[in-house]
């Protein structure tokens, strides 16, 4: 039985030092790794330390001047204003129609010609309408003769008011009748109603026209028309205006001023635009219609204000500020903004006349920094040169 007994222990023994042989492998892995990491942990913080000590190094250094370049501000006028496309047309255009029906026998005019009013546009064939005019012109003196005797007559009682009132109705009825024949043989010479330009002529020599046929189209362009649409959200502006600039490519986009002449109450169905018309005066007729113009529309003024750049405004945390040059040292300022005009943005508070703003170079300066001006300018115009 003690001899079992030793057995077994002995048996226990032989397993857990297997055991222990088995994990010593896993326990000097372990060791190792924490020896790497704590060799890592210690160069790292090393570094970090070395980093940290060159930082304060460096922000101990004095800083180098900034080369800048500055606005002076200067008061100035700014718009806010808005561009939009446009179209000439004629001050006026018509359609001659033929007023009596007849054979053209004579062309007055081509297209292309100018023309003045009262000039001979075609002449049409009036031997008919000239026969009617002398029938109904003897008829009228006839009837008229015969009044005058009945007057004399009715003066001596010798005829009835009757027979007079009729007398004198029959010589209002052919003055009627002479003065329509003679209204008719006008209307065979057809003229200009207005002085203007021959756009088009319908007719040829020989040709029978009826009454409403159309002979010419005439337009009149010593003025025009330039027609532009406005939006809805513009409408209350332009309203106040009178005077608008005009430009047109197509004459080497030359500038001209125009008055204002009509704006119309209602939009138009499609665009959702109201019909805005101006008056151009054209005395030498270089503008002919169907031009594209740009219409200048300036909405707000202000005469006296102070602008910068808009590439000069740096917005942070919710504010918009610049740099201003006090002493050979920037500023950070911030500004409130308002009318912008092209790239210039009027400052409505937070500078004054006469400051120098930093217009190049604020984007690499801090608060407080010493900048070198290597130039400064008065006009915004000036910093592109």
């Amino acid at each position: 039985m003690k001899d079992k007994n030793s057995s077994d222990k002995e048996s226990f023994k032989r397993k857990w030092l297997r055991r222990i042989w088995g994990l010593l492998p896993k326990f000097f892995l372990i060791i190792f790794l924490i020896f790497i990491v704590t060799m890592l942990s210690g160069r790292i913080q090393t570094q970090s330390e070395k980093l940290e000590a060159e930082k304060k190094a460096q922000m101990g250094q004095e800083q180098p001047d900034v080369n800048v370049v500055t606005l002076e501000l200067v008061p100035s006028p700014i718009r806010d204003r808005i561009s939009l496309p446009g179209t000439t047309e004629p001050w006026v255009k018509l359609e001659i129609l033929a007023e009596v029906s007849g054979k053209v026998i004579k062309e007055g005019v081509l297209e292309g010609d100018t023309v003045k009013a009262g000039d001979v546009i075609a002449t049409l064939d009036s031997r008919d309408y000239r026969n009617a005019f002398n029938s109904a012109k003897a008829s009228y003196e006839t009837a008229r003769s015969s009044r005058n005797r009945l007057r004399k007559l009715h003066k001596e009682q010798l005829t009835s008011r009757s027979q007079l009132d009729d007398s004198v109705a029959q010589v209002e009825n052919y003055k009627a009748a002479m003065d329509t024949a003679s209204l008719n043989l006008e209307r065979c010479t057809i003229r200009a109603p207005f002085s203007g330009f021959i756009n088009r002529v319908y007719i040829d020599k020989g040709q029978y026209l009826a009454v409403s046929d159309p002979v010419s189209e005439i337009l009149q362009i010593d003025r025009v028309k330039v027609v532009v649409g406005i939006p809805e959200s513009d409408v209350d502006a332009v309203r106040k205006l009178e005077d608008f600039d005009v430009r047109i490519d197509a004459l080497n986009e030359k500038r001209f001023r125009a008055k204002k002449h009509f704006l119309s109450r209602t939009a138009d169905d499609t665009a959702r635009l109201y019909r805005l018309e101006l008056m151009l005066d054209n005395p030498e007729g270089e503008i002919l219609p169907d031009m594209f113009t740009r219409v200048e529309i300036v909405k707000k003024e202000i005469k006296e204000s102070l602008s910068i750049p808009l590439y000069a405004v740096i917005s942070r945390n919710e504010e918009n500020i610049v740099y201003v040059v006090n002493d050979k040292e920037v500023h950070s300022r911030a500004v409130e903004l308002g009318l912008q005009e092209g790239w210039r943005i009027e400052a409505t508070s937070g500078l004054t006349a006469g400051e120098h703003v930093v217009v190049v170079g604020h984007r690499g300066v801090n608060d407080g920094q010493k900048v070198n001006v290597v130039r400064s300018v008065r006009d915004s115009a000036d910093i592109v040169k």
